[in-house]
């Protein structure tokens, strides 16, 4: 495949949603995970008590960037606003009241989807953060023409919390060209003072250098909040160039700083982890589920405001808003149990993709979280061998390779990674995405061919 897709073509033969088509479809099911299908308690959520300005912040908040998926008549990927309706109103009803989405979220749908969802509800039952996505052209005229249209996309006069969005990967050099030589950071100060943004921060992914420097010019900005990745992996054992949990919020706490939390379930592995570590927590907390445990984490800094995650499903929904109505938060010994839980996560070889899609949509049609996503869960389920000589490889052969192929269409595999690398200056993890797929595509082939020696 030497054709370079529009986005048009994309849309046409890819979407936004297919990469999670499904556990079924992936070949994998949740490992141990209990039925929590059954209602949550209404009226118990847990709130916190924003310090700046009163705000009482459900500890639960909506991550709008993985809504729900259908085709149009056309055939195309569109966001199934029936289905997110529900999902916004049963959270509104269950006391969820912070909205988390972006321009570029689900290749520039969500906006407008979470507003239409929202906008069924008085504007003052619920806090609005959108963010300003200025990757790829951070020019003034275009950081403008983001700003006034995310207003325009959610139909509101106001932004209740607005956020520079995703500072880090690109240093301290990128960070000031996207926010402070174009003007836009001292233009966003002004639309605070204005009241059409209540709260401004910031989100962090990258390099400590790019936080300490962010944090630095806290006395010139007054960040009101900050939003950082965290969970019980990250807190101390942090891949790529992605800094510790732990010194993040430290920082934030030392200058009384309020953090919103991103990925608590880092993409959903915290939820689908290998059997015998979903086993041991269950076996400690027999009446929750093994996303609960991640969750309950999450919450128990008392600088956490709140804890965003991307429901797709309304069981997830229900099964968040019982962890936190109310929150029991974790003790020192749950603390350590879970420390212990990262170390045995820590053994098995993941590549940490967290199914943003800020990869997305690729110039070759390749579904790259899809084909990274059904690596990993085939790692959790003992499916990658390392060798013929492996036990049960012929069982493991089978199962990968018929997985696969129901994961991920054929045109849309990693044999058609041409190592642009256009993937990679998107990617919040710094994940080296060519890289990935070739060892993935290899290690297909040689599976293929029943040759496989080793692994890389």
């Amino acid at each position: 495949m030497d054709k370079r897709y529009t986005r048009r073509d994309f849309l046409k033969i890819a979407g936004t949603g297919s990469a999670l088509a499904g556990a079924t479809a992936l070949g994998c099911t949740p490992a141990g995970n209990k039925n929590t299908v059954s209602d949550a308690p209404a009226g118990e959520m847990t709130y916190r008590t924003n310090p700046g300005n009163g705000d009482k912040v459900s500890l639960l908040g909506y991550g709008c960037m993985r809504w729900p998926m259908t085709k149009d008549e056309e055939g195309r990927d569109v966001i199934d606003q029936e289905t997110v309706n529900g999902l916004v109103d049963y959270a509104m009803e269950h006391g969820v009241n912070y909205y988390d989405t972006s321009p570029v979220y689900v290749q520039g749908q969500s906006e407008k989807a979470s507003a239409i969802a929202l906008n069924r509800h008085p504007r003052k039952s619920y806090y609005l953060a959108t963010k300003l996505s200025n990757f790829s052209n951070w020019s003034r005229e275009n950081s403008m023409l983001m700003y006034r249209k995310s207003f325009e996309n959610m139909e509101t006069d106001y932004f209740d919390y607005y956020l520079l969005h995703s500072i880090g990967n690109g240093g301290t050099k990128m960070f000031e060209e996207r926010y402070f030589d174009n003007g836009m950071a001292d233009f966003l100060m002004k639309e605070r003072e204005a009241g059409r943004i209540r709260n401004l921060g910031f989100s962090f992914h990258g390099t400590q250098e790019t936080f300490d420097y962010a944090l630095s010019l806290h006395d010139k900005v007054h960040w009101d909040f900050v939003q950082i990745q965290l969970n019980y992996v990250d807190w101390k054992h942090a891949s790529g160039r992605n800094v510790n949990a732990d010194y993040l919020y430290s920082e934030l706490e030392k200058r009384g700083i309020p953090a919103v939390i991103m990925e608590p379930l880092l993409g959903g592995r915290l939820s689908k982890v290998p059997q015998h570590v979903a086993d041991r927590l269950l076996e400690r907390n027999p009446d929750g589920s093994v996303a609960s445990w991640a969750f309950r984490f999450a919450g128990t800094p008392s600088g956490v405001l709140t804890v965003l995650s991307g429901m797709t499903y309304m069981e997830h929904l229900i099964d968040n808003v019982k962890t936190y109505s109310p929150l029991v938060p974790l003790n020192q010994e749950e603390l350590d149990f879970l420390e212990e839980t990262a170390q045995l996560m820590m053994t098995y070889p993941t590549i940490p993709c967290n199914d943003c899609k800020y990869c997305m949509p690729c110039p070759y049609g390749i579904d790259i979280p899809a084909i990274l996503l059904h690596y990993n869960k085939c790692v959790n389920e003992g499916k990658v061998a390392n060798s013929r000589e492996s036990e049960n490889y012929r069982k493991a052969r089978r199962a990968y390779l018929v997985s696969y192929d129901r994961a991920v269409p054929a045109l849309r595999q990693a044999d058609h990674c041409t190592g642009c690398g256009q993937c990679n200056d998107h990617c919040p993890q710094s994940i080296d995405i060519p890289h990935e797929l070739h060892k993935i595509d290899r290690y297909i082939e040689n599976l293929r061919q029943d040759t496989l020696q080793t692994t890389d």
